[in-house]
Formats: C-alpha cells, structure tokens, sequence
C-alpha cells in the first residue's frame, strides 16, 4: 500500500527552518518562523500563563474528557474577548479547536457540508495554509487582489473590484487584523464597504483572526470583526491564541459560526460538535483552560494585557527604527510602509531572487516571498537587515 504514496511538498516555512538550523554562520537572522521572539532571540512564557499553569496545577483534580466542543467556559471567554458583545451569545454556536490551523480546517469543512459548490475568496497574498487546506478538502479558491506591492499598502480598489465577481453563497476569507504575510490591513471605512458589498452580494464572510493585541491593541484589532460579526447574516470566525498568549504548542483554538437567527444555533453547535467528533474527537484542553482562567481572573488578565501591550509596542518600536535605518541608508522614504504595517510581519514586497541572494551574502532567512517577521529583529540586528536590503539592491 505504502508504495503507492507520493513525495508531498515542502513546506516552505518549515524548509526554511531547517535551511537556518544548517547554517553555520554566527552573524545568520531567523526572519521567517512566524513566532514571536524578544530581544534576546528567545520565546518566552507569558507571565500570566505561568501563573496560570501553578494554580491549575494545585486545583485540577481530573484529567477526564471534556465535551466534543470543549470547554463552554472557554468559548463564552474568547467569544467575549473577540466580539465584546456586539452578538447575542445565543446566536453563536463555538467549540475549541487544536490552534487557529484546527478552527480554520474546521472551518471549510463545514462550508463544503452546508454548501458544496461554495467557492472560497482568499486575499493575493494570504496565508500559504489557507490555500493548502482548501485544495485538501477539495474546495475551489478565487484570489482577490490585495497587496499593492508598489506602495506595500493594500489595493483597495481592485480588491472590491475583485469580490464583486464573486457569486452568491461564495465565501470571502479575510484576515481579522495584522494581515499575515503582508502586514498591511483595511481601515475602518474600508470595512465597513467590504460589509456593504458582501451583503449587497449575499456572500458568507469567514474570518481568521490569529494576532489580536499585535497591531494597534486588544480592542483596536478586535474592530474589524466585530464590525463584520454585528452586520452580516452568518459569519465564521477562527481564532487563535497561540500567538496573543504566547501557547504555541499547546494548539489552542476556536471557531465559531455567527447567525442573525438565533434559530440556527442549535444546529450550528451540532454540526461543530459532528466536525470535533470525526476529526479528533475532543479538541485539547490545557491551553484552552488557561486562557479561560485568564479571562476569568482580573490580577492575571490585567497582567497578561500588561505583557502583550509590552510586546506591541516592542514590536512597533522595532517597524520604526528598521524604517530609520533604511531611511538613512536610501535617502528615501520608500520603506516608510514598515512603520504603517501593523503586526508580526511585513512583505518586503521584493524577489525570491534578491531574498535568496540576501541569505547567500548575509544569513538573512526570510520566506521567498520576502515575509518578514519583525518580531526576530532587534537593536543589533536592524543594521544589519537593513545594510542587506540596501546592498542587494531592493
């Protein structure tokens, strides 16, 4: 049977990955994982989750199964968090997932259930998993322009240009903030005409939001959402929280689908509850009972806010001064976009070919794509990154 299988490709982050592990060189930068990093190249544990972990550890008193859709209390938390209250808590089916991956995955499998002949509209650039996941479970994928790579911002005009070919019952995937890989994200009048035509056209918005509290702050990348959540008919939404609260590993996630009809909930939670069931039966449980004590307790949610805020603003410390250095190196304002993109990453909006010849020259690892993750930058390296970009002609 085995014999019959063939090589799948590689992913090309997880390649790069190992491509940097190899490499010899001790002046070499990590700018490709999509982790977050400190100053001193390490991904520490929240302080809050360590809090967290020692209390659990001296109230758990079981380690039984928890329900097919998790724990509810983790879903009323993270549904709060998102939304704010902006949807009635009976409109919203949820269940936990392993990571932002899980819900996503979960996610297009219930569109292919509810609409097989569903086409799903993703951003150009988004997510290289997003497609990869859709072409698995055999759902079509329509690109919609997005990234201007002449001003790094987004191209506004052809992307509504773009989702007004879609069809009715498409699904429009938008990225709830931090656009991964661009960095660059709509405002909030642009939202608000994305709404108006994919209402106007009767197309089901998905949302994944992965990097809430990275760009311009809890309740500021939170906008978007819930702008979508409170004035559209059904929604999907898939999250994560391994980035915001620093569980990689332990693959902590939600999807939730939002109706205007309070009706469909039922079916909703059922259909979630079916999709758990099949795939793993009981989605894990550590991460997600950590971020529900969190949520719950006011001295560690002030704190864990305390400690995201801190990585934010680093973060955007970091987008202002990589776009001084490259300032003064050009004499130009062309990388003035850095300092606007809002997230972990940016697109450098340059060629694999000049990528590649900036980790050949210099041990500067970025994704083909020319994704940065400013997050692996700091002080020492700015200089660096920047002299190389300079040098390699971009």
């Amino acid at each position: 049977m085995f014999e019959t299988l063939k090589p799948q490709p590689a992913d090309k982050i997880l390649a790069l990955m190992q491509m940097f592990r190899e490499d010899p060189r001790d002046n070499k930068i990590d700018l490709g994982v999509g982790v977050y990093k400190n100053a001193e190249g390490l991904t520490p544990v929240m302080r809050a989750i360590k809090a967290a972990e020692h209390k659990l550890w001296e109230e758990q008193t079981s380690k039984s199964y928890v329900g097919l859709a998790g724990d509810p209390a983790y879903s009323d938390a993270m549904i709060k968090l998102i939304l704010g209250g902006v949807v009635a808590r009976e409109n919203i089916a949820a269940a936990a997932t392993p990571g932002g991956t899980g819900a996503v995955r979960q996610a297009f499998e219930m569109i292919k259930m509810a609409n097989p002949s569903a086409k799903v509209h993703v951003s150009d650039p988004t997510w290289p998993n997003h497609v990869s996941i859709l072409k698995y479970v055999g759902i079509e994928t329509i690109t919609y322009r997005y990234f201007d790579r002449e001003t790094r911002g987004v191209n506004f005009d052809g992307m509504i240009e773009d989702l007004k070919l879609a069809a009715k019952g498409d699904v429009i995937l938008l990225h709830g903030c931090c656009h991964n890989p661009t960095g660059a994200n709509l405002n909030e009048v642009q939202w608000h005409e994305v709404i108006a035509l994919m209402n106007a056209r009767g197309l089901i918005p998905m949302i994944d939001i992965a990097y809430q509290g990275f760009g311009d702050g809890l309740e500021e990348d939170a906008m978007g959402v819930r702008l979508v959540a409170s004035s559209c008919p059904e929604v999907l939404i898939a999250a994560s929280c391994s980035k915001n609260f620093g569980i990689y590993r332990e693959r902590t996630g939600l999807l939730m689908a939002l109706s205007q009809d309070a009706g469909a909930q039922a079916l909703n939670q059922g259909t979630l509850a079916f999709l758990n069931r099949q795939n793993y039966s009981f989605p894990p449980d550590h991460g997600a009972r950590l971020v529900t004590m969190i949520l719950n307790d006011d001295a560690l949610r002030a704190d864990w806010a305390a400690e995201l805020e801190e990585v934010r603003l680093g973060m955007l410390g970091l987008r202002t001064d990589l776009a001084n250095e490259l300032q003064r190196l050009s004499g130009s304002d062309r990388f003035s976009f850095l300092g606007l993109h809002r997230g972990m990453f940016s697109l450098l909006g340059t060629t694999p070919d000049l990528v590649e010849k900036m980790r050949v020259n210099n041990g500067i690892y970025m994704v083909g794509d020319s994704r940065m993750n400013i997050a692996g930058l700091n002080s020492a390296t700015i200089p660096v990154l920047a002299k190389a970009i300079i040098d390699a002609g971009v």
